[in-house]
């Protein structure tokens, strides 16, 4: 019987993980680590490769072999099916250890990662199911002839993954990536790759072939930059800040890669008068506070409420804000956790000085730091932001233009639908909006109107494998999860037969 697979080396402090690249864990070549922090607790935690372009180059050659000469491009749909179940199968198996580790690794509540880690085995399941249903065409062209369609994959393909929600954008984009017949190279983000490099060991346990999946972690303008620059690796999946979308849109050029962003977001979560207030406070708190503190992209981080109800509704956000607890992410009475790592946290907590003197008022929140804990808690040293609200903000302000990436929402009211929309759609970005009303011709109006890829009437921040996730605007093109996202790994080929 084989004994239980280790997701990581745990005999070192701090621990260890390492690259995995043609079917074994590997150390950087440089020999170089970098340091990964308990954003809970400020204390360096673990240790990951730190990984330059030869890592890259090697990762990307594994991939390449395997997919022109190896065994993977020579396996049924079915085949590749069966091996992406088994790792669904692995995941629920060893769930518990995965949502521990990214709760430790980025300071997400384990509420949270718990049902996320169940999510991750349901896509692999998903993508199982989408192996073999992929498809071309005939087209009926001449009497004498006719044509048919492959979709094909690509070949290697490099994803670069964030750090808030790791696991999920590495099941999302890589479940996909193989059940359409690539392999990949996966570079996670540096400040919480943990999650990912456990991951890796998933698909040798599964059956994959060596090279099929491969992970590399290092600094972004390192090995990121080598992977997007690479000449073998045919398309770059990316999902992080926009500012960097543009960089690797600018260094791909020389090799003209497909590329898919997923990107930033300023989501407006509109509330007009006619709901139940209490529905819409809880509706607007998990938008924005209780969902990752605030690091999502989709984040409902513009509240836009109609004017006869503003005070009433901030009245009651601002007390569930209020008892929202923070604390241990691996406590499962942890409602939200740190920030995940300092240089975000530093970042928040300039929003919330920024905020005030633009004019806008704290409703609720504006604590950080050890303020927020007794004396001698072990977490004094986190990275933990009180979830804030401003009231009386305007859309000009730099608090509602710019991203913040925290539990931080302003404020904004409105007079009827028209300048609801015309608020809503002021923005460089178009990721996700909401919608809270009892109207539904009103609802379908705002759905229709709305410049967002994501529109949720009556709730906020619901995701699933099965439904396209992308934005529009400066949020990014391209779409994760569904069947949309597996067309963007293949390739059409045409075939023209003549039957003269």
């Amino acid at each position: 019987m084989r004994p239980p697979m280790a997701l990581y080396d745990a005999t070192s402090s701090p621990v260890r993980f390492r690259n995995w690249i043609d079917g074994k864990a590997c150390e950087a070549a440089s020999g170089g680590w970098l340091e990964s922090v308990d954003p809970s607790r400020g204390e360096i935690w673990a240790l990951v490769p730190d990984g330059r372009a030869a890592d890259v180059d090697r990762a990307v050659q594994a991939a390449r072999r395997a997919f022109r000469d190896g065994p993977w491009r020579g396996l049924t749909a079915a085949e590749r099916a069966r091996l992406l179940r088994r790792v669904g199968d692995l995941v629920t198996a060893h769930a518990g250890e995965l949502a521990a580790l990214e709760s430790r690794d980025n300071g997400k509540a384990v509420r949270e990662t718990g049902p996320e880690v169940a999510a991750v085995a349901e896509m692999f399941h998903y993508w199982a199911g989408a192996a073999d249903k992929i498809q071309g065409e005939t087209i009926r062209v001449g009497p004498a002839s006719f044509n048919f369609t492959l979709a094909e994959p690509i070949g290697v393909v490099g994803a670069i993954i964030p750090w808030n929600s790791p696991l999920s954008l590495f099941a999302a984009k890589v479940g996909a990536i193989l059940a359409a017949g690539n392999t990949v190279v996966v570079k996670p983000a540096e400040e919480a790759a943990c999650t990912s490099l456990a991951f890796a060991r998933f698909f040798e346990e599964a059956g994959f072939p060596p090279g099929v999946v491969n992970v590399v972690v290092g600094l972004g303008e390192e090995a990121g930059d080598a992977l997007v620059r690479h000449p073998d690796v045919g398309k770059v999946t990316f999902t992080g800040e926009t500012a960097t979308a543009r960089k690797i849109t600018a260094r791909s050029a020389d090799t003209l890669k497909r590329l898919a962003f997923e990107l930033g977001g300023k989501s407006a979560n509109i509330v007009f008068a006619d709901v139940d207030l209490d529905v819409a406070a809880r509706g607007a708190v998990s938008a924005v506070f209780t969902g990752g503190a605030g690091q999502t992209c989709v984040a409902g981080s513009r509240l836009l409420v109609e004017r006869p109800i503003y005070d009433a509704l901030l009245a009651r956000i601002a007390k569930l804000a209020g008892e929202i607890r923070l604390g241990d992410p691996l406590d499962p009475a942890t409602a939200m956790g740190p920030l995940a790592f300092e240089r975000q946290y530093q970042k928040v907590v300039s929003y919330l000085e920024l905020g005030r003197t633009e004019g806008a008022e704290i409703a609720a929140g504006g604590e950080w730091g050890a303020s927020l804990f007794e004396a001698g808690s072990p977490f004094a040293k986190g990275y933990f932001v009180r979830p804030t609200l401003f009231r009386g903000a305007r859309n000009d302000m730099r608090i509602c233009r710019e991203e913040i990436f925290g539990p931080v929402t302003a404020a904004i009211p409105f007079e009827g639908e028209e300048e609801a929309l015309a608020l809503a759609n002021d923005s460089s970005y178009g990721l996700a909006a909401g919608v809270w009303t009892r109207d539904l011709p009103r609802a379908h109006r705002m759905v229709r109107s709305l410049e967002a890829g994501i529109v949720w009437v009556n709730s906020y921040r619901r995701i699933h494998w099965a439904v396209p996730f992308g934005g529009v605007k400066q949020s990014g093109y391209g779409r994760d999860s569904g069947l949309e996202s597996l067309q963007g790994y293949l390739q059409t080929k045409s075939a023209w037969i003549d039957l003269g």
